[in-house]
């Protein structure tokens, strides 16, 4: 039996996960989930890795790191032994590279405008407040009923690792794997395809839909998590 260690992405919190955990659990395996402290002013990776390590039981873990949470995965890796990695729609961040670094060199990684529908505060945060731009951006193959349930779950984020660098110096010694979607808006497919084998070295699994396969197709996400044990 594995535990499979949820690690969310920007906005987001442990909620995201709550279809894929029953679906992990029917499966044999067990999970768990934290909220990351994205909403909390001066934060970082460095802290959002500290929190997962803490939520982390000791053996047979398989980190899981969603968009966002693919960037702190490695961390926790770094620090503790995981029996595997898992890049769920990943935003990849290099080593020493900056988010904003990364999205330079990551150019056509999205064309999607994640500013529209967002409101942006002079603290650094920003939160989305037209829940039909989220919709459209993370869970538009959601039933409509869970979509504006997620919409309205988005925490406000704040940006501090937008221009901190990836304080690790090399990828971590383990096992990694990648899943996509192939109608992802924020993490494209052709840059998946492409980018992942070169930067991971593994060639990714595809599920089809958006972003958030978590919420609009749980059990296809769990089979493919469990196959790859």
């Amino acid at each position: 039996m594995a535990t499979f260690v949820l690690v969310h992405g920007s906005w987001h919190g442990a909620w995201c996960w709550e279809r894929l955990i029953p679906e992990l659990e029917q499966r044999g395996h067990s999970a768990v989930a934290m909220d990351l402290p994205v909403d909390v002013p001066g934060n970082g990776l460095a802290e959002y890795a500290v929190v997962v390590e803490g939520a982390m039981p000791t053996d047979d873990v398989v980190l899981v790191g969603h968009s966002l949470g693919a960037a702190v995965i490695p961390l926790v890796a770094a620090a503790r032994p995981v029996a595997q990695l898992v890049y769920l729609c990943p935003v990849l961040r290099r080593p020493g590279k900056s988010l904003a670094e990364q999205a330079a060199l990551d150019a056509d990684a999205s064309s999607w405008d994640l500013s529209a529908g967002r409101t942006f505060f002079d603290d650094e945060s920003s939160a989305w407040t037209d829940p039909q731009a989220a919709i459209a951006a993370f869970f538009p193959d959601c039933d409509e009923e869970t979509a504006q349930w997620a919409a309205g779950r988005l925490r406000r984020q704040y940006w501090r690792y937008w221009d901190e660098p990836n304080p690790l110096t090399g990828w971590p010694d383990a096992e990694r794997r990648a899943i996509v979607c192939q109608d992802d808006r924020l993490a494209g497919i052709d840059w998946a395809r492409r980018t992942i084998p070169e930067v991971l070295g593994v060639t990714p699994a595809e599920l089809p839909g958006g972003h958030s396969p978590f919420l609009s197709r749980p059990a296809a996400l769990a089979d493919t998590l469990v196959a790859g044990l």
